[in-house]
């Protein structure tokens, strides 16, 4: 691959962010430079006085541009890759929902068949099984008739596929499923839609549970003399998505969030539906009827049902309603997912050797170029003003 360089840009590195260099890069990124020899043959890009970073990673994602990763056709994955790229997404894990043992597989499939493709907008790094593994009272916007106890042989044939299952551990009787997964530790058990108590979370934590599922949502909340799910997810370590909208979380609590578990335990995430990046009005979730107007999705009885959000405006969000820094930011939607999902040594930063997945985006976080992997993947032909969701 030819040699490619971006020149003229702010390049957002963990804890500065540098001007007046070159980042150099083919597949991988190759080095950040004072300047190249002018014989060399470079390809290059000018970011034009914009911010360079490390693509973002969305572990959470259930569709978007009016495709859904519970679509029985392959083609659906393949749509929401090149859709979301648009918003800096260099790599996800779509997210399906709980539905027939039949429509999980089918969709697990899919994935499988998208994850070695290139090209093609954002990676697929693996699924996120959001369900049914879930407790009934949690439900969010999960179909009841298909929640099911945890069940090894639900999943036993897609684990190199999986690599984060949603689960309510109280279902799971003597924590068996817990004890069989880990056997397989490139699979993350995440804590969510959980009526435990804090003794049980924080038992299923210390047995083995690695993340929260958007934080807050569809779990016991925190009180002061039953400090719930929540409770034991901020004592713990674990680290937790979260939903920055302002609507699933109230702003002022990303502060409070980051104050307790640190910005090295925070992921943000969209979960975001097929209607993200759409006109507002009648879709569906999960086989369910949800409504969407400007800012929020929902079932017809006022459950919050996904969301419209895209990651460069939970980046946006989260700078403006904290007192972090936008190094620390951008960490929570890039490095911080990597390893979560053991991908820091290839993914995450803009780090030497690590795989080129670089996004450029100006001062409104509008996202001008992605390049996954050194392949251009979209550039905005004009910088106007970025009017989705």
């Amino acid at each position: 691959m030819t040699k490619k360089a971006i020149k003229n840009g702010r390049i957002i590195l963990p804890n500065a962010i540098l001007e007046g260099k070159i980042l150099l890069y083919d597949e991988k990124i190759l080095g950040i430079v004072d300047g190249v020899d002018p014989k060399e043959e470079i390809e290059w890009l000018d970011a034009k006085g914009n911010y360079i970073s490390p693509g973002f990673i969305d572990i959470h994602i259930h569709g978007a541009y009016g495709f859904d990763a519970m679509d029985e056709q392959e083609e659906a994955i393949d749509n929401i890759s090149m859709g979301i790229c648009e918003r800096g997404v260099t790599g996800y894990l779509p997210a399906t929902m709980t539905m027939s043992k039949e429509r999980i597989h089918t969709a697990l499939d899919n994935i499988r068949s998208s994850m070695g493709k290139r090209g093609r907008g954002a990676r697929v790094l693996g699924a996120h099984m959001e369900g049914p593994f879930i407790h009934p009272e949690r439900k969010g916007a999960h179909d009841e008739a298909y929640i099911l106890k945890p069940d090894y042989g639900l999943i036993a044939d897609y684990l190199d596929v999986i690599r984060v299952i949603t689960l309510a551990p109280e279902l799971d009787d003597g924590h068996k499923f817990i004890h069989q997964m880990q056997e397989h530790p490139q699979v993350v058990l995440s804590i969510g839609h959980s009526n435990a108590t804090f003794e049980e979370a924080m038992e299923a934590i210390e047995m083995g549970i690695r993340s929260a599922t958007h934080l807050f949502n569809a779990m016991t909340g925190f009180h002061h003399r039953n400090p719930g799910v929540v409770g034991a997810i901020l004592k713990s370590d674990i680290f937790c998505e979260a939903i920055a909208d302002n609507v699933h979380i109230h702003p002022a609590i990303y502060s409070i969030l980051g104050k307790v578990k640190g910005a090295e335990k925070i992921i943000l995430i969209t979960d975001a539906m097929r209607a993200a990046c759409l006109k507002n009005g009648i879709y569906d979730l999960g086989g369910q009827t949800v409504n969407v107007d400007d800012h929020a999705v929902r079932l017809e009885d006022g459950t919050l049902a996904g969301s419209i959000l895209t990651m460069n405006y939970a980046v946006k969000n989260f700078l403006e309603n904290t007192d972090y820094d936008l190094p620390a930011i951008i960490h929570m939607a890039s490095l911080n997912p990597a390893k979560l999902l053991g991908l820091e040594n290839q993914k995450g930063s803009l780090d030497l050797g690590k795989d080129a997945d670089i996004i450029i985006f100006n001062k409104d976080f509008e996202v001008l170029t992605t390049i996954v992997e050194g392949q251009l993947c979209f550039r905005r032909e004009k910088e106007d003003a970025d009017h989705c969701c």
